[in-house]
């Protein structure tokens, strides 16, 4: 029987435990939803479950072809077991269509798609607003080593090339998403979650917007979308 015990951190939309297990935390999703920094907060009833299971199904696939994740094992409809890891305070996005941010930041034109994924990172910090970084701030400030730089590109891209076709074969489209890693006994690896609030999906016959962007720009039917996609890939919820 797993314990949970000391909340250690409460993010935008997930909270994380100490357990009675050595090296084990609980992520817990809530129904909390977030955009713009946190300017704008909502509860979406059933976001928390939805995101759980998604999540794990993710990660169970990726695991299933080579990418070592944090993620053990769902323990409740919106709680699951993960390693412990000591996190890079950096963000990896990739971008296979251009929308939101890097059209506002560079004018580029919306829906513009990239012939090799684009690769950015951010620095995660809410106050600052999570700011474009390159390797040599990561190097500079100490947030990671060059060999970690090389690593989360490799996995990235790797995850990029998985995924992309993984929600093609279901009709979707991954334009972009976020991914995070940690520092583990066994090397770096993937941390955090993916879920729709940290990716942009669309379906590949209407060009639909089904991820966190409805919350965003006031769709609704946010967590029917979350939902939908589920069912495109297959994941009972």
């Amino acid at each position: 029987m797993i314990e949970k015990k000391e909340l250690l951190s409460e993010g935008k939309a997930k909270s994380l435990y100490s357990t009675s297990n050595n090296g084990e935390l609980l992520m817990v999703y809530r129904d909390d939803t977030s955009a713009f920094d946190g300017k704008k907060t909502e509860a979406l009833k059933g976001k928390g479950e939805i995101n759980n299971r998604f999540n794990a199904f993710i990660m169970e696939y990726l695991s299933d072809n080579g990418i070592n994740t944090h993620f053990l094992k769902e323990t409740s409809n919106n709680e699951s077991l993960v390693k412990s890891l000591d996190m890079l305070p950096v963000e990896c996005v990739v971008r296979n269509i251009a929308t939101g941010s890097l059209c506002r930041r560079l004018g580029v034109e919306q829906g513009l798609k990239f012939e090799n994924p684009l690769f950015e990172f951010f620095l995660k910090n809410d106050e600052l607003g999570d700011p474009l970084i390159n390797d040599n701030h990561i190097i500079a400030f100490e947030w990671g080593t060059q060999e970690e730089i090389d690593k989360m590109k490799e996995l990235t891209f790797k995850i990029n090339e998985l995924l992309c076709s993984l929600f093609d074969d279901a009709g979707l489209i991954l334009v972009d998403y976020k991914v995070e890693y940690g520092r583990h006994s066994e090397g770096l690896i993937l941390g955090d979650e993916f879920t729709p609030d940290g990716c942009r999906i669309w379906d590949k016959e209407t060009g639909e917007s089904l991820d966190k962007d409805r919350f965003r720009k006031d769709l609704g039917d946010v967590v029917e979308s979350y939902q939908i996609v589920a069912h495109k890939l297959g994941i009972s919820i």
